[in-house]
């Protein structure tokens, strides 16, 4: 199962500047619980937004760049070899950023999506979700509260044709 998951906005918007534009606690523990003891791929950037690698994950970082070999992370070109590299029998997860998940749409099965209601102003964008290509197969709503300024909603959209 490949699946992508992602925080984007109202507006799709999934950060500016390499970095996050909201702080969602809740969202970030369902992150890990998803995807700890997984294959995650995701490109340069987004690695290098993180402080350090994540734990218990297998790190795939895709890279244009031939002498970029960070430390306990697989390096490739594309997102072909990324997923030709993962494991066929496990979950991947496709963590971003916005030019990757376009690459990647038409490889996944899943779209895990914690959507944001509120608009942003950013540079890196989720791509559009099809209906026609994708059901909305689960959905529950969180209220703002004193550590979430925003309300969220997680999404399972579950892809209505088999992926290539």
């Amino acid at each position: 199962m490949i699946t992508m998951i992602a925080a984007a906005a109202e507006n799709n918007a999934l950060g500016k500047n390499n970095e996050l534009v909201w702080h969602l606690p809740n969202d970030f523990k369902r992150f890990k619980s998803l995807t700890t003891g997984h294959h995650i791929i995701m490109g340069r950037k987004t690695f290098e937004s993180f402080p350090k690698p994540l734990p218990n994950r297998t790190h795939i970082v895709i890279s244009r760049q031939d002498d970029y070999k960070p430390e306990g992370c697989i390096v490739v070109n594309s997102i072909n070899e990324a997923l030709r590299i993962s494991p066929k029998d496990e979950d991947t997860f496709i963590i971003g950023g916005g030019e990757i998940y376009k690459l990647a749409l038409p490889y996944s099965n899943k779209i895990e999506l914690t959507r944001v209601h509120h608009t942003f102003e950013a540079d890196a964008f989720f791509p559009e979700i099809d209906e026609d290509e994708w059901k909305l197969s689960e959905s529950e709503f969180h209220s703002k509260d004193d550590k979430h300024l925003f309300d969220y909603t997680y999404q399972t959209y579950i892809k209505k044709t088999k992926a290539p």
